[in-house]
């Protein structure tokens, strides 16, 4: 049986959405210093053409920023060019805003490199932060009505650093819900799996001896109409247990017994005109040993009866193994790894951290089959 691991515990929905606007919008209080330079302009057709642009400029980041979440929650690319579009649409609008705000602009710049950490390449991004950080520095010197920003430059600097953190969230975030998504499905075709293995271990061997007991109570109808009744009612027992077995493994509450596997097989074999060798007590096997010795003796009888064509077969039991073994005509190259039944008991072992062998026995006369759980000591 594999295990998925637990499911990664992630923040509501709610309180992403919610972390994730603060953490990109926290830098829109910087738009204050410009907004208040602009409202103090005497002149009024500057101070509203410079409002608008700001305003625009305000509107401009929040859309990027949501444009951004989009593609990276979508996992897409936006696209290079159209990112480099949003960025000069935001520069433009910065410059704007010069008529009113005059120096002030430069706080926009916090705001592009800000988006181009979202938007952008990393070596991109990293080309724009430092274009913006330096414009601050330089600007003043050849503007001399501009005062040096010297605290803009550590601003900008960090607006890209904190902007960096929330792409980086997002993308975390992602991840884990991707990998949530896949523990989910792989949860679920796990239970499918040991869902269809264990109606496979019910049906196969509940069909099977059914079928053997059929076909004697035909054979012996004409010749031995008592015999025949009996394996009849043994056939309504069957079937009504099958039943019942199939109703416990939908609700999840069956369990196997290993000494009513046994007696089963051993009505199954004697029904087969096969020769059983069984032990009589298996009361020192331990728990979990017992369920899985149960699983392995009911999909070797199934095996032996179904396709061995052997007269005999040996069950033996012991507290760190079972053995089913048969002189029947052995398996072919495919077989000794056998089909789903198979294929589910190797599953049921490895869980229980045991070994499934299926083979040729060891006579040497290249006949006869041999499956064995053992538990390592």
């Amino acid at each position: 049986m594999h295990t998925y691991g637990p499911r990664v515990p992630l923040p509501s929905p709610f309180f992403q959405r919610g972390f994730g606007w603060v953490l990109g919008g926290i830098w829109l209080f910087y738009l204050s210093q410009p907004l208040g330079t602009i409202l103090r302009h005497p002149d009024g057709f500057a101070k509203w053409f410079s409002l608008g642009a700001e305003v625009a400029f305000g509107l401009s980041y929040i859309l990027v920023f949501l444009w951004m979440r989009r593609m990276r929650l979508e996992q897409r690319d936006g696209g290079l060019r159209k990112a480099l579009a949003w960025l000069a649409v935001m520069f433009a609008l910065a410059l704007a805003t010069i008529p009113a705000a005059g120096g002030d602009w430069m706080v926009g710049l916090v705001y592009i490199a800000a988006a181009s950490i979202m938007v952008l390449p990393p070596r991109a991004a990293v080309a724009v932060v430092g274009g913006c950080a330096a414009l601050p520095l330089v600007l003043p010197e050849l503007v001399p009505a501009w005062k040096p920003e010297n605290a803009l430059f550590f601003s900008i600097v960090l607006a890209a650093f904190a902007m960096f953190g929330v792409t980086r969230m997002i993308d975390h975030n992602q991840r884990l819900t991707a990998a949530n998504r896949e523990i989910a499905r792989l949860a679920v075709a796990e239970e499918r799996a040991r869902a269809a293995r264990d109606l496979h271990d019910i049906l196969g061997h509940s069909l099977t001896v059914i079928t053997i007991k059929a076909e004697l109570a035909g054979r012996l109808l004409p010749v031995a109409p008592e015999r025949a009744e009996a394996e009849i009612n043994d056939l309504e027992k069957l079937a009504r247990q099958a039943l019942a077995d199939i109703r416990r493994t939908v609700g999840a509450y069956r369990e196997v017994c290993l000494e009513e596997e046994l007696a089963s097989a051993r009505s199954a074999l004697s029904a087969a005109g096969i020769d059983a060798k069984l032990p009589r007590s298996v009361a020192d096997v331990p728990e979990p040993r017992g369920t899985l010795f149960s699983w392995a003796v009911r999909e070797g009888v199934t095996n032996v009866v179904r396709h061995s064509g052997a007269t005999r077969c040996v069950i033996s039991v012991r507290p760190d193994r079972v053995e089913i073994s048969d002189n029947g005509r052995g398996p072919s190259e495919e077989g000794e790894h056998g089909g789903s039944g198979l294929r589910g008991l190797r599953e049921r072992a490895e869980a229980c951290g045991a070994q499934l062998s299926v083979g040729r026995a060891a006579d040497g006369s290249g006949s006869g089959f041999v499956l064995r759980v053992s538990v390592p000591a």
